[in-house]
């Protein structure tokens, strides 16, 4: 008799960040590749001068060796981090690559590590934007603003994070001798880190941003007291998440990579894996076929019991929410047990 069978081992997501100054990047570039290679860690690790920056992938035990290994590296004894379970491995393969920032803001001579703004906790979140002398800023992409943000924010209608510098010069220019405080925030905390070093620079004295990010505020403040609206997109196979982190109702458009809420996939300029109302009229003929082929190989894949890489079926969705709710559950009765 065959032994029996077993789950697979969880693989955890982590992403991570840290602003430090960095000297020789080639001399961190080699060891840190060769450990998360040797333990089949995979994902995308970007190094600069600035500090580091990116998302990994592997057993919980490999991925506590490799965060071991970055705190010990100059500045990041601190390192910023976050972790999500996956049903699979979501990346092809570890790449370690040296750029000139972690984050593209394209401004030189801007340093996070030393003149970023204030830290504001989650739970004071509130009570800062909604004060009267408060600008509030989303420091994110016009695509992530579209499915999210908070009461009353400024959406600077950016494709990308670069930018975000020319818009601000404009959007400061009429406010004359006397600037506002100037809150600010975005998904994990690393582009709105950036955001105030640049604001600072700009002049701007008064500046905050939300510890931890968006990911932080919706995971430990409670629905009901929550100034946030949507779902937050996130950068991996869930797409977008609500509050306490759930999976929210937003997939992936295949063909463009941009969020597709169940308004859009009612559409009949959607077809799954194809085209959504996004990027329909950007497709000819011989690239939907293209993407087409590429859909027919997701199905068979699944129907053979297995996950094809970046998608997140809705049987992945439903065993993730009850995840989550075990984890509630426990924590709960640990609650009561203590109390």
């Amino acid at each position: 008799m065959g032994s029996p069978m077993t789950s697979p081992a969880p693989v955890r997501v982590t992403a991570l960040y840290r602003f430090t100054p960095f000297d020789d990047l080639e001399a961190l570039q080699g060891p840190l590749a060769r450990l998360c290679c040797g333990l089949g860690v995979k994902g995308t690790l970007l190094l600069a001068h600035e500090g580091i920056n990116g998302t990994i992938a592997g057993s919980p035990k490999a991925i506590d060796a490799v965060l071991d290994h970055l705190r010990a590296l100059p500045g990041c004894a601190d390192l910023d981090f976050k972790d999500s379970d996956a049903e699979t491995m979501p990346f092809l393969r570890m790449k370690v690559r040296l750029k000139k920032e972690i984050v593209t803001l394209g401004v030189p001579g801007i340093d996070a590590a030393r003149d970023a703004g204030t830290y504001v906790e989650p739970a004071d979140w509130n009570a800062l934007i909604t004060q009267p002398d408060v600008v509030l800023i989303d420091t994110r992409n016009a695509y992530e603003v579209a499915i999210g943000t908070f009461e009353g924010a400024i959406d600077p209608g950016t494709g990308s994070f670069s930018d975000f510098p020319a818009w601000f010069r404009d959007f400061q220019a009429g406010w004359g001798e006397k600037k506002p405080k100037v809150a600010m925030f975005c998904t994990g905390g690393i582009r709105c880190e950036k955001a105030t070093a640049f604001l600072k620079a700009e002049g701007v004295e008064e500046v905050f941003h939300l510890k931890g990010g968006i990911l932080k505020y919706l995971e430990t403040v409670p629905e009901n007291q929550s100034a946030w609206r949507g779902e937050c997109f996130v950068f991996d196979q869930r797409t977008a998440v609500k509050h306490g982190l759930e999976i929210g109702e937003h997939t992936l458009c295949h063909a463009c990579r941009m969020p597709v809420g169940p308004a859009d996939r009612g559409s009949p300029l959607y077809v799954e894996g194809i085209s959504c109302p996004a990027c329909h009229d950007e497709r000819d003929e011989e690239r939907r076929e293209r993407y087409a082929e590429r859909m027919r190989q997701m199905q068979h894949t699944a129907k053979l019991g297995l996950t094809h890489l970046g998608v997140t079926t809705p049987e992945a969705k439903a065993r993730h929410a009850a995840k989550l709710e075990a984890k509630r559950a426990a924590a709960e009765k640990l609650k009561a047990q203590r109390s």
